[in-house]
């Protein structure tokens, strides 16, 4: 949950904590209590503004002013529920002119009270460089470790035994609605409605391998958004629900991705476009909750399917089977639709070979793969 730093400041967070997290006998609490909610609502992550760096904000603030207010709400909320995390507002984007010395300074103020640092992203084709598009992902591992660099460089700074987490609490594919025409106040109108295609969905999936590679940094990241807005589920008034392309890897990793993340290498061919040199595939390996190791990998290639080798002898040992679903189709544009709602889902391909424990399989071209071994 946010609270308030653009128009409304320190007493305003503290008594909103006191509202959601304390049981009885103070103001706040009857006030909740009298609402209705005899138990706390035990919010206990907590932003410190949303993108105040950003000067379509209201109350928009510059560095050092959000970083000393963040800092004094932070305490506040603490002194009432010292169990509440916060999360102090990073860049709104890494291309934000005040990239990172925003977060230079805002930690320099709030490092001791809060717990996190934010990230947002989103990404777009809207170029048509569909090959550059692919290497979004690599340019969200940069943004990543640039912040985890100015994070550890304050923590070296201020002698602290503390390493601030990074909470990547915005991030997707949004390309053009924000132009889409509407009506002034035309009740419950459709917003941001995007069309995902394939292309959008090796993007998502590529993002979620980032996200696991920086697990140990990364605790939180939420995509924006679930229904509708942005989103991997969409709806229409009066019946009718289908699940877009992005939906695939998103929930392949939400159910079979919660686990311990293998630190891996990638061996394979590259191509060169306005990012630079990107791999044609990237993986994540992880040891899930369920005792199955999982293989998530992308294959940007337009073309050629991938050889995929991986030696799995220490992880899985030398006797394993495993399950290969694959998300792709013909063009990078294909996308479902209320009246296609499968035009564009996951696959079962050839049961990848063991030999000796290395597994073996193909990666079709533009696609998303899952692997489970058992």
């Amino acid at each position: 949950m946010a609270i308030n730093l653009g128009t409304a400041g320190v007493n305003e967070a503290r008594n909103i904590v006191e509202y959601c997290n304390l049981p009885c006998g103070t103001e706040y609490a009857e006030r909740r209590r009298a609402n209705g909610f005899d138990q706390p609502h035990a919010i206990k992550t907590w932003c410190l503004g949303n993108e105040m760096d950003g000067v379509w904000q209201i109350g928009h603030k510059e560095a050092y002013e959000y970083g000393r207010l963040a800092a004094e709400a932070s305490k506040v909320m603490k002194w009432v529920d010292p169990s509440v995390e916060t999360v102090l507002c990073g860049s709104s984007a890494p291309d934000i002119p005040t990239f990172p010395k925003w977060e230079e300074t805002v930690l320099d103020c709030a490092y001791p009270y809060v717990d996190y640092i934010s990230l947002h992203r989103y990404y777009n084709n809207n170029r048509s460089d569909t090959p550059s598009f692919l290497a979004a992902p690599l340019e969200a591992d940069s943004y990543i470790r640039t912040v985890i660099a100015v994070c550890d460089y304050m923590k070296a700074r201020k002698r602290s035994n503390k390493t601030i987490m990074l909470s990547f609490d915005e991030w997707n594919v949004w390309k053009h609605t924000c132009d889409a025409p509407r009506k002034q106040w035309e009740v419950a109108p459709p917003i941001l409605e995007e069309t995902y295609a394939l292309e959008d969905a090796l993007v998502v999936g590529g993002f979620l391998i980032t996200l696991l590679r920086h697990c140990d940094r990364v605790k939180i990241a939420c995509l924006a958004q679930l229904v509708n807005v942005i989103a991997p589920i969409m709806t229409v008034t009066g019946g009718g629900v289908w699940k877009q392309t992005i939906f695939y890897p998103f929930a392949d990793a939400s159910n079979n991705g919660r686990g311990l993340v293998y630190d891996i290498r990638t061996e394979g061919p590259s191509y060169d476009c306005s990012v630079g040199i990107v791999p044609y595939v990237d993986a994540a390996v992880v040891k899930n909750e369920k005792g199955q190791t999982v293989i998530f990998a992308v294959n940007r290639s337009a073309d050629d399917g991938m050889e995929l080798s991986c030696d799995l002898s220490g992880i899985a040992g030398e006797e394993f089977s495993a399950v290969h679903t694959t998300l792709t189709s013909s063009s990078f544009t294909d996308h479902n639709s209320l009246s296609e709602p499968d035009k564009v889902v996951p696959q079962r391909c050839d049961d990848p070979k063991n030999n000796k424990g290395t597994l073996l399989c193909t990666l079709p071209p533009k696609s998303w793969n899952m692997i489970l071994l058992d």
